[in-house]
C-alpha cells in the first residue's frame, strides 16, 4: 500500500514537471512572438526619430502594450522555472 502511494506521488511529480516544461516552452514562444510584434512598433518609432517627425500615437501605444506583455510573460517564465527547480 505504501509503495503504491509513493509510486502515485512520484508519478504526480513527474506529470507536474512535464506540465511545467511545456508551460515554459509555450511561454518562451509567446515572448518571441510578442517581441516580434513590439519590434515592428519600435522600428516605426525609430524611423520617426530619424526622420525628425512626430511619432504615431498608435505605434507608441502598441509599443507600450507589447512591452508590458513581454515583461508580464518574462515574470511568468521566471515563476515557472522557479517552480520546476523546486520540484
Amino acid at each position: 500500500m505504501i509503495n503504491a502511494f509513493f509510486n502515485f506521488a512520484e508519478g504526480t511529480e513527474m506529470s507536474r514537471k512535464r506540465e511545467l516544461k511545456r508551460a515554459i516552452e509555450d511561454c518562451e514562444l509567446e515572448i518571441k512572438s510578442l517581441e516580434q510584434k513590439r519590434m515592428r512598433s519600435q522600428s516605426a518609432l525609430l524611423e520617426s526619430v530619424l526622420m525628425k517627425s512626430e511619432p504615431d500615437k498608435t505605434e507608441m501605444e502598441y509599443f507600450r502594450v507589447f512591452s508590458a506583455l513581454v515583461n508580464k510573460e518574462r515574470q511568468r517564465l521566471i515563476q515557472l522555472n522557479e517552480e520546476l527547480k523546486n520540484l
